[in-house]
């Protein structure tokens, strides 16, 4: 077995955070979190649920109002929930 130079825990942790595959899946866990940052408070507020699977984001609004006004801006979502997370996860939104 090779010694190596002893390193901290917290340079093994965000290496082990910064590569790709990992990054990208703490990004998907963290979607609803930054669902509240890219849509505002109010149309935070009013969704019920959030929840991803496989590229597709599915929101479900309780005002119709506020849903409405999510389905149109959606692309404007989509683009700003990617640039969020670092990563191109959300490839489609879809409201319920």
């Amino acid at each position: 077995m090779k010694r190596s130079e002893p390193k901290l825990i917290g340079d093994i942790l965000k290496e082990f955070f910064e590569r790709p595959f990992v990054a990208r899946k703490v990004a998907e866990g963290r979607l609803p979190e930054y669902w509240r940052e890219v849509a505002g408070d109010y149309i935070a507020s009013m969704t019920t649920e959030c929840r991803y699977e496989r590229g597709i984001l599915y929101i479900s609004i309780a005002s119709g109002v506020a849903r409405q006004e999510v389905f149109f801006r959606r692309d404007d979502y989509m683009t700003r929930l990617n640039v969020r997370a670092g990563h191109h996860i959300v490839n489609s939104i879809i409201v319920r």
